[in-house]
């Protein structure tokens, strides 16, 4: 799973109004590979949906090719106990995100046949819940 080896501070505050908002011009171009997945729409990864997507690639390359996740989950959110009553503070630490802008590259891939790539990185884009677009260097 994906998650910081240290962190400076444990639990970060909840994010105001519509942090997804814009368009991404950090990471919005392909830098690594030939083909690449791009956000169409703002919104929350969390680690489970990155490491489904990465089992996808892993599955779908063999031997063949190499990939790159250009995202990481560095963002901690916070769950209370079902059925908790007002006060008793924050929750615990139940996992890591990462916020995604529109426009940001997710997913690289390189040393595959077009058709293969392609299907590769179309089944990533099923695991995610953000809307996304296969693009070609």
């Amino acid at each position: 799973m994906f998650f910081p080896k240290k962190v400076k501070f444990r639990k970060w505050q909840k994010m105001r109004g519509k942090p997804f908002k814009g368009v991404s011009s950090r990471g919005a171009k392909i830098a690594f590979g030939e083909f690449g997945l791009k956000a169409q729409e703002g919104g929350l990864i969390k680690t489970n949906h990155l490491e489904s997507a990465r089992k996808v690639l892993v599955r779908f390359i063999e031997k063949g090719g190499k990939f790159w996740i250009r995202v990481f989950p560095d963002q901690p959110f916070t769950k209370r106990p079902p059925e908790l009553g007002m006060g008793g503070g924050k929750g615990d630490v139940a996992g890591y995100l990462v916020p995604i802008q529109k426009g940001r590259i997710l997913f690289e891939i390189d040393g595959l046949a077009k058709d293969k790539a392609v299907e590769a990185l179309r089944q990533v884009g099923g695991k995610l819940p953000v809307k996304t677009k296969i693009i070609a260097r």
